[in-house]
């Protein structure tokens, strides 16, 4: 993926399927186990290997190919549009309460 708006909506909509996911987890009847927080801490894990991925991969690719101009300004250009993504829902939150 070489666009860096597409990792950044890539990461909301993760994000928003996790969030889906863990708000509809209390409907779900269950015993208490010692699997839930071993899934809870594999969750983790496998959301910072994704979100690495979707912030690092590509600027870390661009840096080692000496493109370290385009490299800081993918990065840059996924944080910033991750974190505008964040704002804009953060507004709606705080409009629609």
């Amino acid at each position: 993926m070489k666009n860096p708006f597409v990792n950044a909506l890539l990461a909301v909509l993760y994000i928003a399927i996790i969030a889906l996911f863990l708000f509809n987890a209390p409907k779900i009847e269950s015993t208490p186990s010692v699997l839930a927080p071993i899934v809870m801490l594999s969750l983790l894990t496998f959301s910072v290997a994704v979100m690495g991925f979707l912030f690092f991969f590509q600027p870390l690719q661009l840096y080692f190919e000496d493109k370290k101009k385009e490299a800081i300004k993918s990065f840059l250009t996924t944080l910033l549009t991750f974190g505008l993504l964040t704002l804009i829902f953060a507004g709606i939150l705080f409009y629609i309460q």
